[in-house]
């Protein structure tokens, strides 16, 4: 108790800190992104309850080792620009990993990163027509980590750049707390085109192109959105996977004290596929 109550004083007068500090002060403070998630488990109230399958897997020591591995990430940018990020980011794996229900204790937005893979997938996810990155027979691409990542066309590339074999060696995102992180970074910070990064959107660095004007992809949180599943969720009113989304985004930008942003959702919006 008595620590939790420290972490949390610390938190208040840090960020007091913050809103008198100079930029420099703010930058030099923001070297590891640490200063930002030292209240992890209190953002993730519930990730080790004995209910989540993934009790003990997520944690916050392998998080920051994983966000070390992206030097950019949380680190770009204003302190408000690089608080905004980080609460984007655990906001989108807190839905892809959640457990919470509508009346859950303490809410359905305390109960981020309960699962670490998907559960009961209707397939294996396996693009067959992608031949740089080919299946490799009897495994499964489903939903895996923090972010879900699926599909082989992605498993594939996450491998490669994060140094395991992903085709054939896919359990290893449900397997390694480390590597899962990685993995749901890697996609975070990479483009895909005609995808931008989530990270370059959350920055202010998202330039879009005469077809993402066509199609509405505004920057903000919708479009992280639209580039994690925006064609199972965008185009949609009031799509309730979307609202589960910004439900969280909404929570931890209020816990680092910054604002969300325009755009939350991605209603209005064609996506990407």
């Amino acid at each position: 108790m008595a620590s939790s109550a420290y972490a949390f004083l610390s938190f208040v007068f840090y960020t007091i800190f913050l809103s008198f500090g100079s930029y420099k002060a703010e930058a030099r403070r923001f070297n590891d992104i640490s200063s930002l998630v030292s209240l992890f488990d209190s953002i993730f109230l519930h990730k080790d309850n004995n209910a989540c399958p993934a009790k003990g897997f997520y944690t916050y020591n392998s998080f920051i080792q994983a966000s070390r591995c992206f030097p950019q990430f949380g680190r770009t940018g204003s302190s408000i620009t690089r608080k905004r990020e980080v609460a984007a980011f655990l906001a989108q794996i807190s839905h892809e990993t959640t457990g919470g229900w509508a009346t859950a204790p303490d809410g359905p937005f305390a109960w981020g990163l309960c699962f670490k893979e998907e559960v009961s997938p209707q397939s294996s996810y396996c693009d067959s027509s992608n031949t740089q990155w080919p299946c490799s027979p009897g495994k499964s691409y489903k939903g895996r980590g923090p972010i879900q990542l699926s599909w082989n066309y992605n498993y594939g590339p996450a491998g490669k750049a994060l140094g395991f074999d992903g085709l054939n060696n896919p359990d290893m995102v449900s397997n390694n707390s480390l590597i899962a992180f990685k993995t749901a970074l890697w996609f975070w910070m990479t483009e895909q085109n005609p995808k931008p990064s989530c990270h370059n959107v959350m920055i202010g660095k998202y330039k879009p192109t005469a077809a993402d004007v066509m199609a509405n992809r505004t920057a903000g949180y919708g479009l992280v959105t639209n580039i994690i599943n925006g064609g199972l969720e965008c185009g949609i009113p009031n799509d309730g996977r979307v609202n589960d989304r910004i439900g969280y985004f909404q929570r931890y930008a209020t816990l680092f004290n910054v604002s969300t942003g325009s755009n939350l959702d991605c209603e209005d919006q064609k996506s990407f596929s």
